[in-house]
């Protein structure tokens, strides 16, 4: 390689090296929030939707509608795809976390969610899971996100 050669890969190398180190300082050009959402994404199986739809209303939703009212977490959603057949994943379970602190464990929450969920409840919850599930979905992964605002 001749040296003319050599010093245009080095000037090539060191443009794109310095077009790829960041500017960005977090607090000054964006913000991270306090809330933490948590995301799982299921693959369920072809025509299994609306049956595993069935399932969660009375599992998934409903426990985290009683988590919701006892103030444990902020909020929560289903989101399905439209293209259900594409990808590694076509429903997600989210559930918005008011902060770290309401992700860890906490006796005095657990008492009080099973207290108005009840064992009754824990254990219809855990056979519909554990009878039906496996054969409708798969998860495909668990996440822990936060929102970041660019100023």
């Amino acid at each position: 390689m001749t040296k003319f050669k050599m010093a245009f890969v080095a000037l090539a190398l060191v443009v794109s090296a310095g077009a790829a180190r960041a500017d960005l300082e977090q607090y000054k050009d964006y913000t991270v929030s306090d809330s933490v959402w948590s995301i799982t994404t299921i693959k369920v199986d072809a025509n299994m939707d609306d049956a595993y739809l069935e399932g969660i209303k009375k599992t998934w939703i409903a426990s985290s509608q009683v988590q919701k009212d006892l103030g444990h977490i902020e909020d929560f959603k289903v989101f399905r795809s439209d293209m259900p057949a594409s990808g590694d994943f076509n429903l997600m379970l989210v559930i918005k976390y008011k902060n770290d602190e309401m992700l860890a464990p906490n006796k005095a929450r657990y008492e009080a969610f099973m207290a108005k969920w009840g064992a009754e409840r824990q254990k219809e919850t855990q056979e519909i899971a554990q009878k039906n599930y496996p054969g409708m979905r798969k998860i495909t992964g668990e996440y822990e996100m936060r929102e970041i605002t660019l100023k």
